[in-house]
């Protein structure tokens, strides 16, 4: 997975801010498609003030989950639990099928791909393909994520 610039919703200059996901889009699809699903939206989370994703819970076949859609790219992912710096992804073949025409959907096995992050002489490095802006590097410095998916979906303020 290649993280792209902008990505964490941190930027080191308004010059390389990204744009922003369409909001309302994102949630008409989330209706559109789980109720030709047989399935239900059960929240919507609209305060998304300390994450850099939204995250709107569904009941799909009687199970409960969430889909992740980041506010600057369009990846999207499903996660089974989503609190404070813990996120569960899973895979769902038959959500993931619906989505892919609007949306990247992202697998389990590339969010969780493990961070290697360097440290030499004060700076940070990020191993992993990327193309991460100096702040979002500080802030990968500061939260310390372990995992690709914590830092295309994040709750860094």
């Amino acid at each position: 997975m290649n993280l792209p610039n902008g990505v964490t919703g941190f930027h080191s200059s308004i010059d390389n801010k990204p744009n922003e996901i369409d909001e309302k889009q994102f949630k008409d699809i989330c209706f559109n498609l789980v109720r030709k699903n047989q399935g239900r939206i059960l929240d919507i989370d609209e305060s998304n003030l300390a994450t850099n994703f939204l995250k709107v819970k569904v009941n799909i076949c009687n199970r409960e989950m969430y889909v992740l859609l980041n506010a600057y790219y369009p990846f999207l992912a499903f996660a089974s639990t989503v609190e404070f710096q813990h996120l569960n992804f899973i895979d769902d073949p038959v959500l993931s099928k619906v989505f892919m025409p609007f949306y990247k959907v992202l697998s389990k096995e590339e969010l969780n791909e493990p961070l290697d992050i360097r440290k030499s002489k004060g700076k940070v490095s990020l191993e992993n393909k990327n193309k991460l802006n100096s702040s979002e590097l500080e802030q990968i410095l500061y939260w310390q994520p372990k995992k690709v998916g914590e830092v295309i979906f994040n709750f860094w303020d």
